[in-house]
């Protein structure tokens, strides 16, 4: 089976409207598929943005013709209730049928604390996802849904304007837990880091699928790759350093929701680090060695998450000399 090729738009980088640009021009050189970043607050404060995902989706719908979009990642727990994402992305896939997914994680403090949410434990916002999870697939496909969970209730919940198909689900894995819950629930599952850390995560999701009677090649696997793209080396990889405080884990456990905090401690993450996290390369021979990797170890559906110095620029080199080599 072919490999998906799909780019992702940050709107922590980008104003909505540059966002599209990139959207249009991205499919113009052959991405199939647009992930974009559901955040509330950035990842870092110098020269960030914070456009709405969910309205920008359906303006990017509106500006291609045949790309899949969906969110990397969504997370239904507490700033948005699970039936009200339940409504926007059933509303989202009757408007654009077959061309709307929805990707979901446990989420960042940054999101959630700024609203004056307690910030869980990572055990109870994946119990939270699981049960946002099945919420969501009834509504889509149920009429006058009453639940009563650990974490939400519905009492008699109707969708009137219901999805055409059900909305496919990608599980973001940062863990073994995430992993597994998504080859026992997801439609796929997302998965970020290091290509070793991919595989670790990939086979756990793999045994989850199959201990639930289900077949994982028949899911999709997919791979967030950070790619950086130059003719200039040092351009390239200064460019990645806007991303520096996401290399810091304790940031995806710990309650800091301050962009200003984020990006203060990034500047602790060395050059030889953001090199190492990122794929930063010159030549598409590169870059086509690199990325393959992920294919070779088993996943099927690429997001490409760019930082480089000219983003068009890149769009326009991987449609020219790196896209047409990873679908062979």
């Amino acid at each position: 089976m072919p490999v998906i090729l799909g780019y992702k738009t940050c709107h922590e980088q980008y104003d909505p409207v540059r966002l599209l640009e990139h959207a249009v021009l991205a499919e113009k050189c052959g991405f199939e598929t647009l992930w974009t970043s559901d955040h509330f607050h950035p990842w870092a404060h110098t020269g960030a943005s914070g456009g709405f995902a969910w309205v920008w989706m359906a303006s990017a719908a509106e500006r291609t013709r045949k790309m899949r979009i969906g969110t990397s990642v969504t997370a239904p727990i507490l700033r948005y209730h699970p039936a009200i994402v339940a409504q926007a992305f059933a509303t989202l896939a009757f408007t654009y049928p077959d061309r709307i997914f929805l990707g979901v994680g446990a989420g960042e403090a940054l999101n959630e604390s700024p609203l004056g949410y307690r910030w869980p434990s990572p055990k109870q916002r994946l119990e939270m996802l699981e049960e946002a999870i099945i919420i969501m697939r009834k509504l889509w496909t149920e009429e006058y849904v009453t639940f009563k969970g650990k974490y939400y209730c519905l009492k008699k919940a109707n969708l009137y304007t219901k999805p055409p198909n059900p909305v496919k689900i990608i599980i973001a894995a940062g863990g073994p837990r995430a992993a597994e819950l998504a080859g026992r629930l997801g439609d796929g599952v997302m998965v970020a880091g290091s290509i070793e850390a991919a595989k670790k995560l990939l086979r756990v999701f793999e045994d989850g699928a199959r201990k639930a009677g289900r077949d994982p090649d028949l899911l999709e696997k997919v791979p967030e790759v950070m790619v950086s793209y130059s003719d200039d080396y040092e351009a390239a990889l200064k460019s990645c350093r806007f991303w520096a405080g996401c290399m810091i884990p304790s940031f995806f456990n710990q309650d800091i929701s301050d962009p200003r905090e984020i990006e203060s401690q990034g500047l602790s993450v060395t050059d030889d680090a953001l090199a190492k996290k990122w794929i930063v390369a010159t030549t598409g021979e590169e870059h086509i060695r690199r990325v393959r990797e992920f294919v070779k170890a088993g996943f099927n559906h690429l997001e490409l998450l760019s930082s480089s110095p000219n983003e068009c620029k890149f769009i326009e080199f991987y449609g020219r000399e790196v896209l047409p080599h990873l679908k062979e």
